[in-house]
């Protein structure tokens, strides 16, 4: 569970709060990240910062008259960045929250909500031949408790069971169709308790199963 919690009405703070936990997890698997399209964008946004700084330093020392030239080319290369960098977050970035690799698998996973909809919506992308992009859904309470706790459990048991190369990954949380076997007697009771409706993103807690009590028969004389 997080150490802090956030307002579970707010729709950007689950969002980003379950983008980070995405990260990490997939991290923690053993994926390599690949970051150069967030650099690409990191790129020009500071390459923007630097032109407007630059700009406003050259006025204050020289003043208008003599950087008024330069003062114009600048806001020009600021428009075509900003245009830049506007086309690369929604047309190419798209969402993205983690790409990377493992043992020659790559997946890219971008995310989005809708306006007034607690739903987290993921589109993944693998290598694999032949598979088009895939997209799952699921709501925040799924792995956000009712006073803002992130649970980390129920929402990687939904990733793994819901994408193939995620599960491959981590295969102790991907339940998909092992649920029967998981819930084998030859597991404790506790560990038995799985999500029961994973696959649409609701999770309910089973519990410890109880035992019923058994008496001796009594013997007919």
């Amino acid at each position: 569970m997080a150490e802090s919690k956030i307002s579970p009405y707010n729709l950007a703070d689950l969002k980003n709060t379950t983008d980070d936990a995405l990260g990490n997890y997939m991290r923690s698997l053993g994926f390599q990240q690949d970051n150069k399209t967030t650099d690409i964008k990191l790129a020009v946004g500071y390459v923007g910062c630097i032109i407007a700084a630059a700009t406003f330093a050259a006025d204050y020392k020289l003043g208008w008259e003599a950087t008024k030239t330069w003062t114009a080319v600048a806001v020009f290369a600021y428009m075509v960045l900003n245009g830049f960098y506007s086309y690369w977050v929604y047309f190419v970035e798209k969402g993205l929250v983690f790409e990377g690799t493992k043992s020659g698998k790559h997946v890219s996973i971008a995310s989005k909500t809708n306006k007034h909809e607690p739903t987290y919506y993921l589109t993944i992308t693998t290598n694999a031949p032949s598979t088009d992009p895939r997209k799952i859904q699921a709501p925040f309470p799924t792995w956000f408790t009712a006073d803002g706790f992130f649970v980390a459990k129920p929402f990687q048991q939904w990733l793994a069971s819901s994408v193939g190369v995620i599960g491959d990954a981590d295969a102790k949380n991907a339940m998909r169709d092992q649920r029967d076997e998981l819930a084998s007697p030859k597991m404790p009771a506790a560990e038995a308790s799985v999500p029961e409706d994973i696959g649409n993103g609701t999770v309910e807690s089973t519990g410890v199963e109880s035992k019923g009590k058994s008496g001796k028969r009594s013997k007919r004389k």
